[in-house]
């Protein structure tokens, strides 16, 4: 049946919508050119959009001919303001943005081992609300969480995980209490570097990819086409869990140890560098362990990608040799089952690998797998989860404030 014209308005509204979200400002002409609709319906679709305060005039375009036509219309962009947060075992950092996402201030601060449940969390509310002041926002529309563990699907609430903070669960329900009106969501930290990626970085031109996590721990997130997938209790890629070879154990319900996570996290990364005769960071979480991992691809040409080591081949050779076998372990057991065909280095240690990293995964899977199977390096590194959690934040909002007024 054909749309009502009610209907057919709000799908139009939202495709120019969408269109100045992407292109930025417009003319009403290339309005009409990119959504192929009519003048008068343009028209008709500007005028709606000007009055409900969702669009304004914001310029005139380069054309010699001035008047109506050259006015160009942009998003209202401070009709929300949004606000983004990574959260990490150590801190968190935040960002306020607005409409469009353009960053307006930015925090990071640290939160102490020692610190109790009840600081911890008024240390990251109160970070989130002075950051908010420092970008003139009055009040945030929606609030982007990213962080480690498990997300309840049915409750969209961080699950209680074995060695992360108390105060990481806590959170949430502390900004909604003290953002009155804020939609407050929490999504896991690997899922939502996934989406930056696939918007922003290395996957953006993939439909179907897998992003594996190497940080203080490792994990994974799944895109199949287009569609990030959570798993029916949101365990997709909690690949820490997953039993290989090499690690003289299993892992048990409550203890990755045994698991992939005791090959490729940063305690076993930092462990290897030593045992490679590299230098051993002070720390072995994951900014410790994408140091040394950086160190050794300092240690070695780009291209070609060094051949296999022998027993006295230079420590980062050793190194990142070992590195890479550990890695495609895993990742080779992910594309048996997926076959998503790209696979995205992320996280700490993936940022820090590059292109070195990737090409020795890359064919370390060619060895292992009949199935075609590109390795890429994250392009966005240690922003990719607050891109994430911004992104996520924004289309919410935008899903809202978009959306055609209830008659």
């Amino acid at each position: 049946m054909p749309a009502s014209p009610s209907t057919a308005r709000a799908i139009n509204d939202r495709l120019a919508l969408r269109l100045l979200q992407q292109e930025g400002p417009l003319t009403a002409g290339q309005l009409k050119q990119l959504t192929g609709l009519s003048r008068p319906t343009v028209a008709d679709l500007v005028e709606r959009l000007t009055a409900s305060g969702l669009i304004t005039v914001v310029g005139e375009s380069g054309e010699q001919r001035r008047g109506p036509n050259a006015r160009l219309y942009g998003i209202v962009a401070d009709r929300a303001h949004l606000a983004a947060l990574d959260v990490r075992t150590e801190g968190v950092f935040v960002l306020v943005s607005d409409l469009v996402g353009r960053v307006l201030a930015e925090a990071s601060v640290p939160i102490g081992g020692d610190a109790g449940t009840g600081p911890a969390v008024e240390q990251a509310v109160a970070a989130v609300e002075r950051t908010a002041k420092e970008a003139g926002a009055d009040r945030l529309h929606t609030v982007g969480i990213g962080a480690p563990g498990l997300i309840d699907p049915a409750t969209g609430d961080l699950r209680d995980s074995a060695g992360l903070p108390a105060w990481h669960r806590s959170l949430a329900a502390a900004l909604q209490e003290r953002l009155p009106g804020a939609r407050v969501t929490v999504e896991n930290e690997t899922n939502l570097a996934a989406l930056a990626e696939q918007r922003e970085g290395a996957a953006r031109d993939r439909d179907t990819f897998v992003l594996l996590w190497l940080g203080h721990g490792v994990g994974a997130a799944v895109v199949l086409d287009g569609t990030l997938r959570r798993g029916a209790s949101g365990g997709t890629g909690e690949i820490g869990f997953l039993p290989v070879p090499g690690t003289g154990s299993l892992p048990s319900a409550t203890d990755c140890d045994g698991g992939y996570h005791s090959l490729t996290g940063a305690a076993a990364i930092v462990s290897l560098a030593g045992e490679c005769g590299l230098p051993v960071p002070a720390t072995a979480d994951g900014p410790g362990a994408a140091v040394a991992v950086r160190g050794a691809v300092a240690k070695v040409p780009p291209e070609p990608v060094p051949a296999a080591p022998s027993a006295v081949a230079a420590p980062a050779h050793r190194f990142l040799h070992a590195l890479a076998d550990r890695i495609a372990v895993g990742a080779a057991s992910v594309v048996a089952v997926l076959d998503p065909g790209c696979v995205v280095l992320g996280g700490e240690v993936g940022q820090a690998g590059g292109a070195v990293l990737a090409a020795l995964v890359a064919e370390r899977l060619q060895g292992m797998s009949p199935l075609p199977t590109e390795v890429r390096p994250s392009s966005l590194g240690g922003t990719a989860v607050l891109r994430g959690a911004l992104l996520t934040a924004r289309e919410r909002a935008q899903d809202e404030l978009f959306a055609p007024p209830e008659r």
